[in-house]
């Protein structure tokens, strides 16, 4: 409505400039009296900028993502090799990295799938990266998944059961974490907290440059992966292994 307004107003504005200034109230009674009369003219400028736009944002869509597969090749050992992040089958030959966070709906959503495949698929290596987005709550499961890896825990059981917690708050990463043997007080410690977050922020750079502006997020080979399609991430998956 806004932008039908607008555009009726810039109408008005290109008949009538040089005459004298008026109200607002007679301004915008023009502009609803213009609209009510031109009812197919403004439908077909709506649609035009509308197809305009989508075109635009197309572009720039496409760009974005010429520009991520032209930095993956410099960005490869930042993604599949950073020794900070946990790998679940560590000798697999084919890498998939993820970028989640623990209350992403999406990133819920596709978890369990993610655990089964990695039970599954041996020949699959599997980087975690975590890129908490949803505020403190997500940033202290973050940290205890972090804790984990960092003390030789189980990380993709926490994973897994961080993903299922309903609802997940600070207590309840702390129970599931204690559970699995994280020491808690690892996970608030001052340095603790700044090593960590200097690392998501790292991470959040990372994702930057790879067009990657939600989660989750998927890398396998040279595919970029936007959401939770898991048939798309195993379609990858098996592209990889036989370009391997």
């Amino acid at each position: 409505m806004r932008t039908a307004i607008a555009l009726a107003a810039l109408c008005l504005f290109a008949a009538a400039c040089e005459r004298a200034p008026e109200s607002d109230a007679a301004f915008g009674a023009r502009v609803k009296a213009w609209m009510m009369a031109h009812p197919d003219d403004l439908r077909a400028a709506l649609e035009n900028m509308q197809t305009k736009t989508g075109a635009e944002d197309a572009k720039a869509e496409a760009a974005a993502i010429q520009q991520a597969q032209a930095a993956l090749p410099r960005l490869r050992a930042a993604l599949e090799r950073d020794p900070r992040d946990f790998a679940a089958n560590p000798s697999g030959k084919v890498t998939v990295t993820e970028f989640y966070d623990y209350r992403c709906p999406h990133c819920i959503n596709i978890a369990s799938k993610v655990v089964g495949l990695i039970r599954a698929r041996p020949d699959v290596r599997f980087v975690f990266k975590e890129m908490p987005i949803f505020g403190p709550v997500s940033e202290h499961a973050a940290r205890a998944a972090l804790a984990a890896k960092a003390e030789g825990k189980d990380y993709v059981g926490l994973y897994a059961a961080m993903m299922a917690a309903r609802p997940l708050d600070d207590a309840e990463i702390d129970r599931l974490a204690a559970a699995r043997g994280v020491s808690l007080p690892a996970i608030d410690a001052p340095a603790a907290i700044a090593r960590d977050d200097a690392q998501i922020v790292q991470t959040e750079k990372l994702a930057e440059q790879l067009s990657i502006d939600g989660t989750p997020g998927f890398i396998v080979g040279d595919t970029i992966i936007h959401g939770e399609d898991f048939d798309q991430l195993v379609a990858a998956i098996d592209k990889a292994k036989a370009k391997a």
